[in-house]
């Protein structure tokens, strides 16, 4: 049973638009369901989590906030702040010292020329720390002023287990994360369109050079060709994180993202969680009754117009079918002329405070206008009606 909540607001307010709410809300919390300890799936990570990207439910948990680090996951971090920061076709010229780094590389050279979109190439494909540490100098002027930009987008992403120091991952003191937050900015960063874009691709053709010229960019995740369904996300490795990986993988609607943190077998933990997320979750046809729904019509040859709602379907586990919550926002009245089919007002999915959905709610007949009457005491009613709306 669908629990109702209702919620009325003016007219004037619908006539703004109303949104299809399914990104992900900044400071969201991940909810998890009662049985993700127990799912009896055994992993070689130490930490890990499997959650669904649209309602952020946690399907499979171990040790998610336990401090460790996370290596070249941390790039996930560094793209987005860099797409996000514009202007990433715009081309510039690589500082020559933030490109000297230890470890894997996306092959700058002093003097090369590149963007910022080819940098997160860099970063996501081949996970290039020179990609990584060029990025961060071109926006911030430094790799320690960009930490501080990490970590305040860090706190808005409610990432409370998290402390960046480095934009490549490379260990450093007082760098640390955890499988949660890992979570919680993969599935921000999925909704950015240009991330997502780059880090689904296994290669890529890329220019960048002294002068820029074509080249090829391979991805070091496997799981991209191995696993169907998979679009991204990042890889990593140091001696102290061990085998960090982070993937998400998209079937018939659903979203999945995991993450594993010091995974000795993380290809196969992942098939693992990501397989048994989908054999969880499912598409259900969620809709709204609207049998005792109705809205006074002004104007019109008819007193109340009936309401309908339309079926979306939601990315549910079984036990949450029950516990969702629906706010209904609807003006407190209408005027004619009102067409069957025409949308009055929408019905909020939610689940543990956190919207999950939108459905529109329809007019279920027309009211055609009655002819206009504008004597003194008509007007004097319009005039009150719309300032009880507002």
């Amino acid at each position: 049973m669908i629990k109702k909540i209702i919620s009325v607001i003016s007219a004037a307010v619908l006539l703004l638009g109303i949104a299809d709410i399914s990104a992900f809300a900044q400071g969201d919390s991940l909810s998890f369901l009662s049985d993700c300890n127990n799912t009896g799936i055994e992993v070689s990570a130490a930490s890990a989590i499997l959650i669904e990207a649209k309602t952020g439910t946690v399907l499979f948990s171990k040790n998610e906030k336990e401090h460790r680090q996370i290596a070249s996951t941390t790039k996930i971090m560094t793209a987005l702040l860099t797409l996000e920061a514009g202007d990433i076709d715009r081309q510039f010229t690589v500082d020559s010292t933030a490109i000297k780094v230890e470890g894997t590389s996306m092959g700058l050279r002093e003097g090369d020329i590149v963007t910022r979109r080819a940098l997160c190439y860099g970063m996501l494909l081949p996970s290039g720390n020179d990609a990584a540490n060029a990025a961060a100098v071109n926006i911030s002027g430094s790799k320690s002023n960009f930490a501080e930009l990490m970590n305040k987008r860090a706190k808005q992403l409610g990432m409370s287990d998290t402390n960046f120091v480095t934009p490549s991952g490379l260990d450093a003191e007082g760098q640390y994360s955890c499988a949660y937050d890992l979570a919680l900015l993969t599935r921000e960063a999925m909704n950015n369109k240009n991330f997502a874009d780059i880090c689904c691709l296994s290669t890529a053709k890329i220019s960048f050079g002294s002068p820029p010229y074509d080249r090829w960019l391979v991805n070091s995740n496997k799981l991209l060709t191995s696993y169907e369904g998979c679009i991204g996300v990042k890889t990593g490795f140091t001696d102290s994180a061990r085998r960090t990986l982070v993937s998400a993988a998209q079937r018939d609607g659903i979203t999945l993202i995991a993450v594993t943190l010091n995974a000795p077998n993380d290809w196969q933990d992942h098939t693992k969680l990501l397989d048994y997320g989908f054999s969880k979750v499912s598409m259900s046809d969620t809709s709204y009754e609207t049998s005792m729904l109705k809205l006074p019509v002004i104007s019109s040859d008819k007193e109340y117009v009936g309401i309908e709602c339309e079926t979306i379907k939601l990315p549910l586990c079984e036990e949450q079918k029950d516990k969702l919550e629906a706010q209904v926002i609807l003006p407190k009245f209408v005027y004619a002329h009102i067409t069957a089919g025409e949308q009055l007002g929408e019905v909020r999915f939610s689940l543990n405070g956190n919207i999950i959905g939108t459905a529109k709610l329809l007019a279920a007949e027309s009211c055609t206008a009655q002819e206009q009457n504008n004597d003194f005491f008509t007007v004097i009613y319009k005039f009150i009606a719309s300032l009880l709306a507002w």
